[in-house]
């Protein structure tokens, strides 16, 4: 039985609307489909550097947007949204506000002696800050390794093969990207400290994360352009990083978009063929 996802607070990030990789549809579904308080959309949720280069606006972005405008009117869930480097033209909304909806750089959780700050995370990106222009060349390479990612997991698809993340592979892998998500983890924990505060929640890296580092509690959202994955404050103050399929099966829905239908299908058709090896034998 279809159910829905009950939660005190949900944390987007990194969704880049304006791009064509942009996981709108995934990202809708599971706001629809969850009941909460509060909801912070933690920066880089519309991507303006795309738009200003290659991206387009399509229909599943727009899709997204009215989805979260009629969560605002039916349920009236209080919407935070910081801005992240992508989306940095908030900066002129700084002190602007519209009914239900607020905009900044951060947030701080309060839970009676927990602290939370959240913050998008680009502040400690040393390219972010000191190379921009830099940045958005890495923008544009990582969304043409992007598209070919697309096509290699269109073949992939019709081999009946689960998709692969040629960047997340990549990130793994290359020591000097595990060096700078190290080092960014662990400043982080220093900005938390500094704003007396006994957790941190960001995105930005697209690395989903939650664990202590010296004593601070680091969770991250990571994205919806791959990973697919968001944090969620339980009603009994605890957080958690949930993805996709983990979302649709406790709530009993079939998967949204083509990468998670299929994978869906692939699970379906495995099982099926275990039951009637079983059958046979």
């Amino acid at each position: 039985m279809k159910s829905k996802l009950r939660v005190r607070t949900l944390i987007l990030s990194d969704l880049h609307l304006g791009m064509k990789d942009s996981r709108s549809l995934e990202a809708a579904h599971l706001l629809r489909h969850t009941c909460c308080d509060q909801l912070i959309l933690n920066g880089d949720i519309i991507d303006w550097w795309a738009l200003k280069s290659s991206g387009k606006w399509l229909p599943k972005h727009t899709h997204f947007l009215r989805s979260l405008l009629k969560k605002m009117e039916k349920e009236r869930v209080e919407v935070i949204y910081l801005r992240g480097n992508h989306d940095e033209v908030l900066e002129n909304f700084g002190h602007f506000t519209l009914p239900g909806i607020r905009f900044g750089r951060q947030h701080i959780l309060e839970r009676g002696e927990q602290r939370y700050l959240v913050v998008h995370g680009d502040g400690f990106d040393h390219v972010c800050t000191h190379y921009l222009w830099l940045a958005k060349v890495g923008a544009i390479g990582y969304d043409l390794l992007l598209r070919f990612n697309r096509l290699f997991n269109a073949w992939r698809r019709l081999r009946r093969a689960e998709a692969f993340s040629l960047s997340q592979w990549v990130k793994s892998r290359v020591k000097q990207a595990m060096k700078f998500v190290g080092a960014y983890e662990q400043q982080l924990q220093g900005l938390a400290r500094g704003h007396g505060c006994n957790g941190i929640i960001c995105g930005h890296i697209h690395t989903a994360a939650d664990r202590v580092i010296g004593g601070v509690h680091y969770l991250n959202s990571g994205d919806w352009v791959e990973s697919c994955t968001a944090v969620i404050e339980h009603h009994d103050g605890s957080f958690e990083v949930i993805d996709y399929p983990e979302f649709c099966r406790r709530t009993h829905r079939l998967p949204k978009g083509t990468v998670h239908q299929q994978a869906a299908l692939n699970s379906m058709t495995s099982t099926q063929g275990e039951a009637e090896a079983v059958l046979v034998s």
